[in-house]
């Protein structure tokens, strides 16, 4: 099929401490720059997305994560590329977070996450994420 968009897979952490969550801000000149995210990156060949998880963190923020329970599932098409994101639910073994491959790293509470402009493709599980039914432990 031709004019098919190129599909991405990424895998994404929401890593918690303390009623915060990290979030990661996108190098300026990068597709979708100066936006937030939750740390994570591209799947590569052969990789489970646990896998990819480990390594894009640990070459990102340079910390040590064990990766839980799947959160969200999302896929979303953009106009040049359709990405299909699965966010898990992290915990950092050693390290502290530095912005190694990204332009800031910052925690922030439940009630200031929506002060932050994310990617299109966060949308639904920010509405999760900023429900009162949803607990930061």
């Amino acid at each position: 099929m031709s004019g098919a968009k190129k599909a991405v897979e990424v895998s994404a952490a929401l890593i918690f401490r303390d009623g915060q969550l990290l979030i990661t801000q996108r190098h300026a000149n990068s597709h979708l720059g100066g936006l937030w995210e939750f740390p994570g990156g591209k799947r590569e060949a052969g990789e489970t997305f646990e896998q990819c998880l480990v390594r894009e963190i640990r070459e990102e923020l340079g910390v040590e994560i064990s990766v839980g329970k799947l959160f969200e599932e999302i896929t979303h098409d953009y106009p040049e590329k359709s990405v299909h994101l699965k966010f898990f639910i992290c915990k950092i073994l050693s390290g502290e977070p530095q912005p190694l491959d990204c332009a800031a790293v910052k925690w922030v509470g439940q009630n200031e996450l929506m002060q932050f402009a994310f990617p299109a493709a966060d949308a639904q599980l920010l509405e999760r994420l900023k429900s009162p039914d949803f607990s930061w432990l």
